[in-house]
């Protein structure tokens, strides 16, 4: 018998997030992020669904970006972190890759190259979160030198939030994008996920939705996907495979971390870390058992979870359970284990059987 647990992907949310995230930035041309596998949901699988809807795709991997046009896609691909060796370079020209340039390194690079065509360039500009990006100081200079490089064709002007999905917001970013921009006539790139649905006005030039599009808030503490009109695309289910009956003191799991003081009925889940499932998620982690909630006990094993069967008399072995996604929002379950929903959707392990549902 194969081992029960599975995931959807139900690429008609998928699409249906898309949708949203064109309704949200009606001015801009979207990026469809699929860096990190599409976040888990996989890359061939996520370019094909919104093949005829995103006007490009950015991602990071090199190969990937090769895969995707040998797999024949013509959009504009963009390489988030660029290239990290000038040997790279001809691979951007011959498979006509963007790459964004955020270091001085890079620029000598580029600036150095004989290709035999012209790269569009994406110039990423430090406001704040001080990860990549050039300083404001180095802007103009870089600027400058790549507009006179002979294989650097249109330049876009972009940079990334650090508290956009927070309350600080970006008012103190586009402060200082204006200032370091002025008069510079580029088009830009600003808005993530969270800046797409938060602040409008960044949505010009071209936008990057992520997270949206796999059906999970970029700020959960404020606004459910449910409430902004996305689906789950990723649902990991499973299904009970034992039970156990537990009198008060009983431990459950590694390390007894969880000790009954009633007496209680317990559901054995066939699903553990070693499937992606947070380790650290406590107990009261929510998951869905026979459709309806109830909470995890004890500690994640690498191939179990062990739930509370109270006030759920029809579960048994074999009942369905969802450990996220339809029915049970992803950053539910990110939340009470202490991280973010990319995290468990990218973490999805390959030993997972996966089922598209159009």
């Amino acid at each position: 018998m194969t081992r029960p647990i599975r995931t959807t992907i139900d690429l008609s949310a998928l699409r249906g997030n898309f949708a949203v995230a064109r309704q949200r930035a009606p001015g801009a041309s979207l990026w469809a992020v699929v860096k990190a596998n599409a976040y888990g949901h996989g890359l061939m699988r996520v370019a094909e669904a919104l093949d005829d809807m995103a006007d490009g795709f950015a991602l990071l991997d090199l190969d990937d970006a090769v895969t995707l046009r040998e797999a024949g896609f013509r959009h504009p691909i963009l390489l988030l972190e660029g290239f990290f060796e000038a040997d790279e370079l001809p691979l951007f020209a011959e498979f006509a890759l963007t790459p964004v340039v955020h270091t001085l390194e890079q620029t000598e690079m580029l600036t150095s190259a004989a290709l035999p065509a012209q790269l569009p360039v994406y110039l990423k500009l430090n406001t704040g979160m001080n990860r990549l990006g050039l300083s404001a100081e180095e802007l103009h200079p870089v600027l400058s030198a790549l507009e006179t490089t002979r294989c650097v064709g249109n330049i876009t002007l972009m940079t990334h939030y650090a508290d956009a999905d927070l309350e600080r917001g970006i008012d103190w970013q586009m402060a200082h994008f204006e200032e370091a921009t002025q008069g510079c006539d580029h088009p830009v790139s600003l808005a993530n996920s969270a800046a797409l649905l938060r602040y409008p006005k960044t949505c010009r030039g071209w936008a990057r939705p992520g997270i949206m599009l796999y059906g999970s808030s970029p700020f959960p503490q404020f606004e459910s996907a449910e409430q902004i009109g996305l689906r789950p695309v990723m649902t990991l289910s499973s299904e009970l495979i034992s039970i156990q009956h537990l009198q008060p003191g009983d431990r459950v799991g590694y390390g007894g971390i969880f000790t009954a003081e009633r007496p209680m009925r317990i559901g054995i889940v066939a699903c553990g870390y070693a499937d992606g499932y947070p380790r650290r998620a406590p107990s009261g982690t929510p998951i869905l058992v026979e459709g309806r909630r109830a909470r995890t006990v004890g500690r994640v094993s690498m191939d179990m979870i062990m739930v509370d069967l109270e006030g759920i008399p029809a579960a048994g072995i074999g009942s369905p359970v969802v450990l996220w996604g339809d029915g049970l929002p992803v950053d539910e379950v990110a939340t009470a284990a202490g991280t973010v929903s990319y995290e468990l959707l990218c973490a999805l392990a390959q030993r997972v059987p996966v089922i598209e549902k159009a």
